[in-house]
């Protein structure tokens, strides 16, 4: 994939680490646990090298917009041609007890016509330094980093995956009103997979726990909407361990 100009990725995350989500559905920048820990996910410097966790639809004569839903840190890409219109939720859970995991969660649909996708997930521990094995079971893949820098992580999925090297690709088609979830964070118990029905109240959740936050400013001028946009992106620069504001939700 070519470069994303900056101003072309939107900004998901949970107070813990943050990514960074192209127009083009791609997540090309990823640190994680933390906001200071080894990237995951870097094509935002190298684009061969730096891995990305891409999802896209098959459609010609592509438009896109990105927003976020109201009030929320939540980040909606749409995808609209003449055969078919499709939207992918980026987000990363957080409610007031912190008791959600730190994760990913992706969520793509189709809202017109039927629409084919393609998902890799290239993951490329400690700066691409690092190498990693892969474990494949049924609609779980579990990355392990070689070296002890970076932990293992888990992609589940609601759709069929398969190994590509020590990538994970998935090709499939939704028809409107379908959808098709992926969820990339820590390897959950053995048996206790993510309960992809409860899906719709994590989203709930998270975005109940901005608009809680975002409800306490009492500005009411004439540019509202641009001062809670930042103030919402400064919120979720700040360390919920910390209580600090990073620098950039890139390299600090």
């Amino acid at each position: 994939m070519p470069f994303q100009p900056i101003e072309n990725y939107g900004v998901i995350g949970n107070m813990q680490s943050v990514a960074l989500v192209g127009m083009n559905g791609s997540i090309d920048f990823f640190c994680y646990p933390e906001f200071d820990s080894p990237t995951v996910f870097a094509a935002l410097l190298d684009d061969q090298k730096g891995g990305r966790f891409a999802i896209g639809p098959q459609l010609s004569n592509m438009r896109v917009r990105q927003l976020y839903l109201p009030e929320t840190n939540i980040l909606l890409t749409r995808f609209l041609a003449e055969e078919g219109v499709a939207e992918l939720t980026d987000y990363m859970p957080i409610e007031n007890d912190g008791a959600q995991p730190n994760e990913i969660v992706r969520t793509v649909s189709v809202i017109r016509g039927i629409v084919r996708f393609q998902m890799c997930c290239q993951p490329r521990f400690n700066y691409a330094a690092g190498k990693h094995e892969i474990n494949v079971s049924d609609r779980c893949v579990t990355f392990i980093p070689e070296d002890t820098v970076c932990p293992p992580m888990s992609l589940y999925s609601t759709v069929a995956v398969q190994q590509q090297s020590k990538d994970v690709v998935s090709d499939f088609t939704l028809n409107a009103g379908e959808t098709a979830t992926f969820i990339l964070g820590s390897p959950r118990a053995k048996g206790q997979p993510p309960e992809m029905a409860l899906i719709g109240r994590r989203l709930f959740d998270t975005a109940q726990f901005w608009k809680s936050w975002i409800s306490q400013s009492n500005y009411k001028g004439r540019w509202r909407e641009m001062v809670q946009r930042s103030a919402l992106v400064l919120k979720l620069l700040i360390s919920r361990t910390h209580g600090s504001l990073i620098a950039a939700p890139t390299f600090t």
